[in-house]
């Protein structure tokens, strides 16, 4: 829970977007449900923010003028709701207890006056394309203060001055402390324009491109993903067809609903392939145990090897994608394809490597998802036969079926090893600071897929 962080930060929770554009489409819905977690975590900073200075009141009930000191002793948020309000943002209804001590003589006047706050916070789009939200109308209703002097005696004459004095102190101070809570949520709701690694040398930076569609249910936001590689954006082609999210998916009762299309997965991967970090080298040491990739292995398979190399020596695998891979979802099935391409070659003479031949491969691999505190993150295991045929060769005639299996043994593990590796780092979904995914839940559906999730905020 929060605690002490303010309730601009917890109203965070209601505005957190993730990917979204034309390309690639992402929409977030942040539901009714999370209201509730974020109204209860906000209690004790909306009574922090609520302790405010009260000047010095005249009494006059003597005759005469004395200046008395009023202190406020004490805050209670005994009641706080958020709602949604459609096409316009949020409300904020709290119900609090002020106690005031009056220091006049001869003994301090103790104070209980019950107090109602009214806010409405509208939402919109920012200049540098991150939520903006202010205070548009705030009110303060005053309920009669009640006297605890332990004889349960009627209020003194100064009562009615007195309460005026602190009702015309707290209309305007109230208000202006929540209004200044909420628009310290703008400092934090910046942070999403910030970038976020996707792999080595490429990230990903997120920014909203319209205004956010808010119903009674719901406040829905669409993000866009801008990809960098080195540094610089990469342009990707515009899809004239929005992804819609349908009404009613994911988990009855969850805070979060995400759907990420397709888009979004083929321009990651897009994204990884164009900075070569699906590209791998796969070697071999020949002192290892139990190692299949060297000449001796495959001498037994291809004769010209055997001939070309009396010796044992390791081999080399240079596994390169020049084709982008493709992702496909249908329903509860995610599938990864790719098309690399294999060149085999061995130590020559020289210490440079001589090439041996070439294969074009085509690979089908099952995709799971998960998410782990903010991170999206995937794992992939084959599926099928890996298929293979021979490019070009330097040893002349090579039949595939005699190299299959080896070339499965010594290329399977170390590609899946490695796509994992890389999708295991995941991709950061859009969060401010210590903020997390609880308890999410993954459906794969025919084009896109769906996060349920509760949210979870941390100092």
């Amino acid at each position: 829970m929060p605690g002490a962080c303010g309730l601009g930060l917890l109203l965070a929770l209601m505005l957190l977007p993730v990917v979204s554009a034309s390309r690639p489409g992402t929409v977030f819905r942040l539901n009714k449900e999370v209201l509730s977690y974020a109204a209860e975590a906000g209690k004790a900073p909306l009574q922090n923010a609520l302790q405010v200075t009260v000047p010095l009141f005249l009494d006059e009930s003597g005759g005469v003028f004395q200046p008395t000191r009023i202190q406020i002793r004490n805050v209670d948020v005994s009641h706080l709701q958020l709602t949604f309000v459609a096409d316009f943002g949020i409300r904020l209804l709290a119900a609090t207890n002020f106690t005031f001590k009056i220091f006049r003589d001869p003994e301090p006047l103790h104070l209980l006056l019950p107090i109602a706050l009214l806010a409405d916070t509208s939402v919109e789009q920012g200049s540098i394309g991150t939520p903006v939200v202010s205070i548009s109308s705030c009110f303060s209703i005053f309920d009669k203060a009640i006297v605890f002097d332990g004889r349960n005696s009627t209020a003194p004459a100064m009562l009615a001055p007195l309460q005026s004095h602190i009702t015309a102190v707290l209309k305007s101070k109230l208000c202006l402390r929540i209004s200044n809570l909420v628009q310290g949520l703008n400092v934090h709701l910046g942070t999403l324009i910030g970038l976020s690694p996707v792999g080595p040398e490429s990230q990903v930076r997120y920014s909203m491109i319209d205004t956010p569609t808010i119903t009674n249910d719901y406040i829905s936001l669409d993000i866009n993903a801008v990809l960098f590689l080195l540094g610089r954006p990469i342009v990707l082609p515009v899809d004239t067809t929005p992804f819609v999210l349908p009404q009613h998916m994911g988990t009855k009762g969850a805070m979060a609903t995400v759907g990420l299309s397709q888009d979004l997965f083929d321009s990651v991967i897009m994204l990884l392939q164009k900075a070569g970090a699906l590209n791998l080298d796969v070697t071999a040491q020949l002192n290892s145990s139990n190692n299949p990739l060297n000449t001796s292995v495959l001498g037994q398979f291809i004769p010209e090897v055997a001939r070309q190399f009396p010796e044992p020596m390791p081999l080399l695998l240079k596994v390169r994608l020049g084709a982008t891979p493709t992702v496909t979802f249908r329903t509860n099935n995610a599938t990864l394809q790719l098309q690399p391409f294999v060149e085999v070659l061995a130590p020559a003479s020289n210490s440079a490597f001589q090439y041996l031949f070439s294969l074009n491969v085509a690979v089908n691999l099952s995709l799971q998802l998960s998410v782990s505190k903010v991170r999206l993150r995937g794992t992939t295991s084959v599926l099928g036969n890996v298929q293979l045929t021979v490019a070009s060769s330097n040893l002349g005639f090579i039949d595939t079926n005699h190299v299959q299996t080896l070339m499965g043994e010594v290329f399977e593990k170390p590609l899946l090893d490695h796509l994992n590796a890389l999708l295991g780092m995941g991709i950061a979904l859009p969060h401010v600071v210590n903020l997390q995914y609880v308890n999410p839940e993954i459906f794969i559906q025919e084009g896109y897929v769906v996060v349920s999730s509760g949210l979870l905020y941390q100092r």
